[in-house]
């Protein structure tokens, strides 16, 4: 049974040969068109090199099957950092004190962009003083586009995370072709491609803020406006007297 087996595999190695067939690179093809186009929902892009390292720090709170940090993990776009391992690029943290902005372009450009993966409800049990480096930074006021948060102010995922970044800081074809890994990427553009490109122009942190608080004020003023003409609706008009009425009719 075996030697029919044997002879059986060494016949298939002798068929490829005369075809030429490289296995190896067949087996490289389909990797490159998975990583392309798997479960995008959207044309895929051509390749895009990222000239920078992109990385993350799991928790593994989140279902595997919907983590967005996995997910471009299995595409090999992002590296997995080790708890208390450090990393000197730019770090998306509660912790930073300072807002992304274009200023931190050259640190990325030499160390990188990192973010944690973690839920949002369970937030108080993240060690973030295990995941170290000199350039903690926020984001600002955004809008999620992800399924489990959509529309919640700040509760982007991993990816939406890092497609910010690279969006504010220039990069923005990197932004996009790391959202086109996900059916709902491009809903994460469109619903805040605003305050994106307003924050792009930015050239210090100081001013991102300044252009979210500005954002913030105006979305306010628009709010409590529209409550005013709703409530005018309700309120009950008095009957005033009519230009022809005369004094006779007043009390």
């Amino acid at each position: 049974m075996n030697k029919k087996k044997n002879s059986k595999t060494q016949k298939n190695k002798r068929n490829c040969n005369k075809r030429n067939i490289n296995v190896d690179k067949i087996s490289t093809l389909y990797s490159k068109i998975s990583v392309d186009e798997e479960d995008t929902g959207e044309k895929s892009y051509n390749h895009v090199e990222i000239p920078f390292t992109i990385a993350m720090w799991d928790m593994e709170h989140c279902n595997p099957k919907r983590c967005t940090g996995r997910k471009l993990a299995r595409f090999n776009l992002i590296k997995i950092l080790r708890l208390n391992q450090k990393f000197n690029g730019v770090v998306l943290t509660p912790a930073g004190e300072k807002c992304v902005s274009a200023a931190d372009v050259e640190i990325i450009k030499v160390h990188g962009i990192a973010v944690i993966d973690c839920s949002w409800a369970k937030i108080s049990e993240t060690p973030f003083s295990k995941m170290k480096t000199p350039n903690p930074r926020l984001l600002p006021y955004l809008v999620a586009a992800n399924p489990i948060n959509y529309g919640r102010p700040c509760q982007l995922s991993c990816v939406e995370a890092i497609a910010s970044v690279l969006y504010i800081i220039g990069f923005k074809e990197i932004a996009e072709y790391y959202l086109n890994k996900f059916k709902w990427g491009n809903a994460f553009i469109s619903l805040n491609n605003s305050l994106l490109e307003q924050y792009s122009t930015c050239s210090t942190g100081t001013d991102v803020i300044k252009v979210q608080n500005d954002y913030l004020e105006n979305a306010q003023n628009e709010r409590n406006n529209r409550v005013i003409i709703q409530d005018l609706d309700f309120v009950e008009m008095p009957d005033y007297p009519t230009s022809s009425s005369s004094d006779d009719d007043c009390n």
